[in-house]
């Protein structure tokens, strides 16, 4: 079991979820080093006692627990594989964590070769969005060793709430596709639900009120409809990454020859709204589309 005294965490990625994440675990009393591709992002976090690395590589050689959050899969390839990556200078008997919302075969390659070094592996995506990282109650699917995990876990009970090992490397991420795909098309529905409570001359908000504790009732509905009523586009999680994750879910579903006609319609719409210049606002400016 890891704990506060014995162990120094890396952490590499401190953006809209990671910053918060991060905060929790020096709150915690952890020492910690981080490194960040835009070094200004981490500037709060060495404020208040984490130490500045110059790349994933140092960070790796310096801590006992890497925990990795950035945004595509061709960064998680760069933070571990590349030039200064995280595996270079992996130190035997430590653990790295990757809680990108990455591609499964891509873990698998991480942990392969993370056991080589002698190291353990975890892919660890996380959901809940800005909120629930400000608030440490994400929801976080692992993929790993269960030695691993068990010694992870106090690390992971400061950033979330719902916590479970899905079973080996990998598989974390399949739960997250199993996520975005419930969300892809659930966005669609809060999207047409408070568009038509408008064109019936209701107040969405007071529809909202009866509607998000009854059957039609989600996180969606509850956190994120709220902002598209107040035309608050601002990123709890960008449409670029969500963009992204359904790209991941569609070729692992075509991989393993199941069809998702709901997920291939939210996908084509975002799609669409990042065409139009959305990319960088929130999942919730899919509203956009409908009051175009």
């Amino acid at each position: 079991m890891e704990t506060t005294e014995n162990t120094t965490i890396g952490f590499i990625g401190t953006g809209v979820m990671g910053k918060s994440m991060a905060g929790h675990l020096l709150d915690a009393g952890y020492a910690m080093n981080v490194y960040n591709r835009t070094k200004d992002r981490a500037s709060a976090l060495v404020e208040r006692g984490a130490v500045w690395k110059p790349n994933p590589a140092e960070v790796a050689s310096a801590s006992d627990v890497v925990i990795t959050i950035v945004g595509f899969p061709k960064d998680v390839e760069e933070v571990y594989f590349g030039d200064n990556g995280i595996l270079s200078a992996l130190r035997p008997g430590s653990i790295v964590v990757d809680m990108t919302t990455s591609e499964p075969a891509l873990a698998r390659r991480i942990a392969d070769a993370a056991s080589e070094k002698g190291a353990g592996a975890l892919d660890a995506p996380v959901s809940g969005g800005d909120t629930g990282a400000r608030e440490a109650r994400l929801a976080i699917m692992v993929g790993g060793e269960k030695d691993a995990y068990d010694r992870v876990l106090p690390i992971f009970e400061l950033m979330g709430k719902n916590i479970v090992l899905q079973g080996p490397p990998g598989s974390g991420q399949h739960c997250k596709m199993c996520n975005q795909i419930a969300i892809a098309a659930g966005m669609l529905g809060v999207c047409e639900a408070v568009s038509y409570a408008y064109r019936a001359g209701l107040d969405p908000q007071t529809v909202l009120s009866s509607i998000e504790s009854g059957a039609a009732g989600s996180w969606s509905l509850s956190n994120l409809a709220p902002r598209m009523i107040a035309e608050n586009y601002e990123p709890g999680f960008y449409v670029k990454h969500f963009i992204k994750d359904m790209r991941i879910a569609a070729a692992s579903s075509d991989a393993m020859g199941l069809d998702t006609p709901g997920l291939d319609l939210a996908l084509s719409m975002y799609e669409r709204l990042a065409s139009s210049g959305g990319e960088n606002n929130g999942t919730q400016a899919l509203i956009k589309l409908y009051r175009a």
